[in-house]
């Protein structure tokens, strides 16, 4: 019985394997390259002191230290426990706490499409690179922020009111110790 289906393969010449497998590393550098040209900026967070215990979410409000400065080494802003709700900054600055715990210390850089992109903010020109040195002293909760900030407008509220009143008189609208109740 004959075989008419078998097809007698060529001998490949010499170096053309080596060829092959060149070709075929071009191709997968060529579409790795075209992978991390589509791929979209990150912000790089290099830790200086390690922090402890879970990291801030979007919707925490942090308090931080921080240096911002710019590609020259210029320091454009800085400051110190200062209260940053982390839906309230740029894109790569809430990147950058989220990736960070408290007492952590850490060299943040952020990708201008990241910051302020192609507007000059103040001193930082347009499509600039940001670099941030950050120390996350602590973080709560955007609801517990908002609570805390409420008692707060509270008292000072009470205390505006008492502070027209004689020493001694109870704040409009409190009622006076009920009869028989001991007084202070």
């Amino acid at each position: 019985m004959t075989e008419i289906t078998r097809v007698p393969l060529q001998p490949i010449a010499k170096g053309s394997l080596s060829k092959i497998w060149v070709g075929v590393a071009a191709l997968a550098l060529a579409a790795g390259g075209i992978a991390w040209a589509a791929m979209p900026p990150q912000v790089h967070v290099a830790t200086l002191t390690a922090g402890h215990g879970a990291s801030p979410v979007a919707s925490d409000v942090a308090l931080i230290n921080y240096k911002g400065t710019l590609p020259d080494g210029k320091v454009f802003d800085e400051g110190s426990n200062k209260v940053f709700p982390l839906q309230g900054v740029i894109p790569g600055f809430t990147k950058a706490l989220e990736q960070m715990q408290k007492g952590g210390k850490y060299k943040v850089q952020i990708p201008a499409s990241l910051g302020y992109g192609d507007k000059a903010q103040g001193p930082i020109p347009a499509n600039t690179d940001l670099t941030f040195e950050i120390e996350l002293i602590d973080f709560i909760s955007g609801e517990e922020y908002q609570r805390q900030m409420q008692m707060m407008q509270q008292m000072q509220q009470m205390q505006m009111q008492q502070g027209g009143a004689p020493h001694g008189a109870l704040p409009p609208g409190v009622q006076g110790m009920p009869e028989g109740a001991p007084q202070p």
